[in-house]
């Protein structure tokens, strides 16, 4: 068959979803969201507490940081988006890891979506402590999160283990090319510090991607249960060695 009629494999088939997605993702950072928002879920409370300080705002003396107020508040509001995107990551990772099943995923998956999750927990509070330092007060309530994350959660519910995969890739495509908008940012205001976390965080991430990419690609070792049913599903064949063959 020539190469240009061979249908397309799963991977083609997952690798373009992903593509249309990331073109239509608008990967804008939301810099007029901040302050006190009664529209922002966990910000209303009928609580008497004594206010410091208001959701994503910046101090503006007292940080022992070097940069200027209008730096710090631009950088930090970037960071804030990025440790809200990967709590929606991590929380998406969770429930793939609890739903892992099949021959392949079962065991494998479950271990690699294991380090997925324990790095992301780590790179949240990188980027967390990163903003406390900038002076602002990071975003915690898990609902404001996600409505500020530049990645949404999938919709609830169980899908196939390709899907979970397919869509734990998407975040990671997105998450990449946020971080290296806030990296050069970060070059262009001199605020190295934020440079140099971001960094070892997307090499981190770049990993990661590569691992679910490299999970979907079409080649297994897994022949699954239908040769014991029907002849034709076996792929392997089972056919006889050659004996004069030097594989054996």
């Amino acid at each position: 068959m020539p190469e240009n009629l061979q249908p397309p494999t799963p991977t083609m088939q997952d690798m373009e979803i992903v593509s249309q997605d990331l073109k239509a993702f608008d990967g804008r950072f939301k810099l007029d969201k901040y302050g006190f928002d009664p529209q922002m879920p966990g910000h209303a409370t009928e609580h008497q507490m004594i206010v410091r300080q208001q959701p994503r705002t910046t101090k503006k003396v007292g940080c022992g940081i070097s940069l200027p107020l209008e730096v710090r508040q631009e950088i930090a509001l970037m960071l804030d988006e990025h440790q809200c995107a990967l709590t929606v990551a991590l929380h998406q990772y969770n429930k793939h890891h609890w739903l892992s099943e099949g021959a392949e995923g079962f065991i494998s998956l479950h271990h690699l979506l294991e380090e997925h999750i324990e790095k992301t927990m780590k790179h949240i509070d990188d980027v967390g402590e990163r903003v406390a330092r900038l002076g602002m007060v990071p975003t915690a309530h898990p609902v404001a999160q996600h409505e500020l994350s530049y990645i949404k959660c999938e919709p609830e519910g169980r899908y196939s283990i390709r899907d979970f995969l397919r869509n734990d890739l998407e975040h990671e495509l997105k998450i990449q090319q946020m971080l290296r908008k806030t990296i050069e940012r970060a070059h262009q205001l001199k605020d190295y510090g934020t440079v140099e976390v971001l960094e070892d965080i997307l090499v981190e991430r770049e990993d990661l991607g590569y691992h679910l990419y490299s999970v979907l690609e079409d080649d297994t070792l897994v022949r699954g249960m239908e040769h014991l049913i029907f002849q034709s599903g076996n792929i392997a064949g089972d056919r006889p060695m050659d004996p004069r063959t030097p594989l054996q």
